[in-house]
């Protein structure tokens, strides 16, 4: 039995409140709710942010300002919910001092519940025994905000995750960025320490099935899914997924949790006021003490291999971007969605020029196909491809010659000014071509180029940045091309732009 399809009598009379509403959690959580009937309003410190989501123009969402340091905005928030989801941390507002902030915050949270009558409130914490010697600062907040929401007069709910699996997680994110880096690791003894590790999938299942069953008001659960195991089979483990060589592990017994944390901020993107905190709490085991929310709640858990393959499911590389997309129709919560952090995904390199022109382009799939046949650009960068297919392959292998329509696969046409080309060289890696027309004005047309690589490992990640300055030129020289077939006459050289803007 699954908790996440359409409850039985449901209370849809009160909003529900999610906050946080921008978080990884949150923003996964809400399409589920508003899937299963419920109203939802959605707390954050930005209007703009919740109202740029796949959700935020949804008949049955209600965004609000709020801060948790602001008990009168955390009073209108709350106002006529029933059940509030208090998934707020201030690890990146706060940095060091997230442990204060969060203990006024869930303070302030539960006077605002009492306050405003609300039924129930839902906490997302930390899996942990706060005895162990090894227990970090981290670990103990989640516990306090755990408790101060709990001494309160509305009744608690609090969920106690281990490491949560899939594209987003902070700490699957600093999994991915390790193995994909780093062949070699040395490693401190937390490697060995056991984990049980929980699928998105299965926390969100527990997470909306509390609004379903009263008997789990007033309690605190351990959840995780059903495999426990090591940080070092999760490395080798996460490497078989992504197809890259199983990392060597160097133990160093000296390497304390502090100095680990340090060398994990250096390797990954995931800002220190995130890798720090999370890494000093992998020096105990988080495993379940307690299964009986299984038995409340019952669910499909989902193993580690099949989260992580979840997790690695290929959804830009295809050309599909969760912000432009129903998040209903993408293929699971542990996928990439729209608003995850910047360091979600995995490492993307990103090449975009940019040009005005005079006229009305014809439409984009025609350009393309005249283009490949005249066999303008396209022989420039299949020469650069076919170098590192010669090295590859051997010379023998690359010297069969390859159709145009072989080396470019068209993924996606959106008539007339949209067309999404995936590359089929032999790389490591794969990348995908974006070429786009937009009209500014009736005489003006702004042709947009952007060359995007998903490099496979540590190799992958090289050859990006090797053929980064050939290939701003090339794209110039498509621009160019696209121009000229266009019947388009080019008012503006071709110009970069950065990895960060979009086709807009």
């Amino acid at each position: 039995m699954s908790t996440l399809g359409h409850s039985k009598n449901l209370n849809t009379e009160k909003p529900v409140l999610v906050t946080g509403a921008t978080g990884y959690v949150a923003g996964r959580l809400i399409p589920l709710l508003l899937a299963s009937g419920y109203r939802v309003r959605t707390m954050g410190r930005s209007l703009e942010k919740m109202a740029g989501r796949p959700w935020g123009g949804h008949p049955r969402v209600e965004p609000v300002r709020g801060d948790i340091m602001d008990v009168a905005s955390l009073k209108g928030a709350v106002k006529g919910c029933g059940t509030i989801y208090y998934l707020v941390h201030s690890m990146i507002s706060r940095k060091g001092r997230y442990r204060h902030a969060d203990r006024i915050g869930a303070k302030n949270m539960a006077r605002a519940a009492a306050a405003e009558n609300a039924d129930h409130i839902i906490y997302l914490g930390g899996l942990g025994d706060i005895t162990h010697k090894n227990i970090s600062r981290h670990l103990v907040s989640r516990n306090e905000v755990g408790e101060i929401l709990k001494q309160g007069s509305v009744p608690v709910t609090v969920l106690r995750a281990a490491m949560i699996l899939g594209s987003g997680s902070a700490s699957f994110e600093i999994l991915r960025y390790l193995v994909e880096r780093l062949p070699v690791m040395v490693t401190p003894r937390w490697v060995t320490m056991h984990t049980q590790p929980i699928a998105i999938t299965n926390v969100l299942g527990y997470l909306k099935g509390c609004l379903a069953h009263p008997e789990a008001r007033g309690n605190t659960f351990d959840i995780g899914g059903p495999d426990i195991i090591t940080y070092r089979d999760l490395f080798h483990l996460f490497a078989a997924s992504a197809g890259l060589p199983r990392p060597r592990l160097i133990p160093i017994p000296i390497l304390t949790p502090r100095l680990s944390a340090l060398w994990i901020n250096l390797v990954t993107p995931v800002p220190a006021a995130i890798a720090r905190p999370l890494t000093e709490g992998l020096s105990l085991p988080t495993l379940c003490t307690e299964n009986s929310i299984t038995r409340i709640i019952p669910q499909q858990l989902i193993d580690c291999p099949t989260a992580i393959q979840r997790a690695l499911a290929p959804i830009r590389e295809q050309g599909i971007d969760p912000c432009k997309t129903d998040p209903a129709t993408l293929p699971y919560p542990e996928s990439p969605h729209c608003g995850d952090a910047a360091y979600s995904g995995g490492t993307i390199l990103q090449w975009g020029v940019r040009a005005q022109a005079k006229g009305k382009p014809p439409d984009l799939e025609t350009i393309f196909g005249r283009i490949d046949q005249r066999n303008g650009h396209h022989a420039r960068l299949r020469m650069i491809q076919r170098i590192w297919d010669r090295i590859v392959n051997g010379p023998a292998k690359s010297r069969k010659k390859e159709k145009p329509s072989d080396f470019w696969q068209v993924l996606n046409v959106e008539p007339p000014s949209g067309l999404w080309l995936k590359d089929m060289t032999q790389m490591p890696g794969k990348a995908l071509l974006e070429i786009g027309i937009s009209r500014p004005d009736r005489n003006r047309s702004q042709v947009t180029i952007v060359y995007r690589f998903f490099p496979r490992g540590l190799l992958g990640i090289a050859y990006g940045y090797l053929l980064y300055p050939f290939h701003h030129h090339l794209l110039a020289h498509l621009l160019n091309d696209i121009v000229k077939a266009a019947n388009l006459e080019l008012l503006s050289s071709p110009e970069r732009f950065t990895a960060n803007e979009t086709m807009s």
